[in-house]
């Protein structure tokens, strides 16, 4: 995925380009805001950085055999931001480019009520890439269920996703379904392996082989939990 995002000669590369922007933008602009940038300057620099993307195939020098997507991005965004004051001087927002549709009014809401957290930015910004990362895997997931029309078994048993098996309340989930209590389990246990069969799929877009991504998984969800 992060390949074909760098190439810009297809509707194919655009496609990628806008997957990858539109499910981990956000904390990019968190980073911003982390780093003492103003909302509407972090706004502003983020649509920018987008641009810069496009208009300078930055993303063809991402090399997956070389690091992580998540690691190459982050150092872009930093690069980017300590040239940003030249740039606003030489040259309007966007560069009258069409961009990706990001609503950045309604993230500084969500930054705004995030808890305080005194880790470095760059380790909160790998924790909501993490977020986005399960975000993503979670809508992918629902929307599969949906389409079998299995929605309302997803919303009941979508909280099993966390915790230990052995917390899970198979039989009070069982008398809402009007299931048996095994019927619940075995229901719960394709829930969990398809999801982690998507979020594997999610992180392997960024990585250049399996075992990359099982790693970078790990990696991610530890940092979340360590929180």
């Amino acid at each position: 995925m992060v390949l074909l995002a760098g190439r810009n000669d297809t509707e194919r590369a655009r496609t990628a380009l806008a997957k990858l922007c539109g499910t981990y933008w956000y904390p990019l602009y968190a980073f911003v805001r982390r780093n003492g940038i103003p909302p509407h300057d972090a706004q502003d620099l983020t649509q920018d950085f987008f641009a810069h993307l496009l208009q300078h195939q930055a993303l063809a020098k991402a090399d997956p055999e070389r690091g992580r997507f998540r690691s190459f991005i982050l150092t872009a965004m930093k690069n980017f931001m300590s040239g940003a004051r030249e740039r606003a001087r030489a040259q309007k927002r966007g560069g009258g480019q069409e961009l990706l549709s990001l609503d950045l009014a309604a993230a500084e809401e969500r930054f705004a009520m995030e808890p305080v957290d005194t880790s470095s930015p760059d380790k909160l910004f790998d924790k909501q890439w993490a977020m986005a990362l399960l975000e993503a895997v979670l809508v992918r997931l629902e929307k599969e269920y949906r389409q079998e029309g299995k929605g309302g078994l997803f919303g009941e048993l979508k909280d099993t996703l966390t915790g230990a098996r052995a917390t899970q309340p198979y039989a009070e989930l069982a008398a809402r379904l009007g299931l048996s209590e095994n019927a619940v389990k075995v229901s719960v246990h394709r829930l969990r392996k398809r999801y982690r069969s998507l979020l594997l799929a999610e992180v392997g877009q960024t990585v250049a082989t399996p075992g990359d991504a099982e790693q970078e998984m790990r990696h991610l969800l530890e940092g979340l939990l360590s929180g």
